[in-house]
């Protein structure tokens, strides 16, 4: 495809282009710079497709680095000359004289690292698609372990929620057991009062009934 694939990059600070490059005249340039002024400033990818190319932003801790691309060479190859582009701009930069950098300036320091990374992705474009299928196969897989971890995490939770409650009911069981007993300890010694006032009862009728009849009789000559 040549390094038309990749036809123009740059990276600004909010709106402010610092170092950019082409090598081809056409609007793109007035298009990406549109696209720039509209962009969320969360970190984020962005790309929009456009008169058959495509406008690829990451927006990463106030800085913005883009790349306008043929439509015909996907994502991959794109956001790949990107990351490496804010790779190389941080090792520079970050911390440095890119927070007040004026426009253009770091032109002639950046801009031949922008046209070689735009060289680089070109000509290696199926190297970097195999490594961007395993990027997002280790991604799938992290994915993946991560919920299976809060799934069993979860689990966790819902195990330790039910040996809450079976040591609630252990513990009610044991409150019940307790309260049966003095219960039961109540009613014994309740049922022994009765008894022993119906003895009692009992006992007094004989008495009165053999005295009375002791009396009838002269029991005691």
């Amino acid at each position: 495809m040549g390094q038309q694939s990749l036809i123009y990059s740059f990276v600004a600070r909010g709106t402010l282009i610092l170092s950019e490059y082409t090598e081809f005249n056409g609007n793109f340039t007035s298009i990406s710079v549109q696209c720039l002024q509209k962009l969320p400033a969360t970190n984020n990818k962005f790309t929009y497709n456009r008169d058959g190319h495509t406008f690829n932003y990451l927006v990463e801790d106030g800085f913005t680095y883009c790349v306008v691309s043929v439509e015909s060479i996907g994502r991959q190859v794109p956001i790949a000359f990107l990351e490496r582009i804010k790779e190389d701009f941080t090792n520079k930069y970050g911390g440095g004289k890119a927070a007040t950098a004026t426009a253009n300036s770091l032109n002639k320091e950046f801009g031949s690292k922008l046209k070689e990374e735009m060289q680089y992705c070109v000509d290696h474009q199926e190297e970097i698609s195999k490594l961007s299928k395993v990027k997002a196969q280790v991604s799938e897989v992290k994915e993946e372990m991560l919920k299976n971890i809060e799934k069993a995490f979860d689990r966790g939770i819902k195990i330790d929620n039910l040996v809450d409650k079976t040591e609630n009911l252990r513990f009610q069981a044991q409150d019940f057991h307790k309260v049966g007993t003095q219960i039961r300890r109540k009613m014994w010694l309740k049922n022994m009062k009765i008894k022993l006032i119906v003895l009692g009862i009992i006992i007094a009728l004989i008495l009165i009934i053999v005295l009375s009849a002791c009396g009838g009789f002269n029991c005691g000559k």
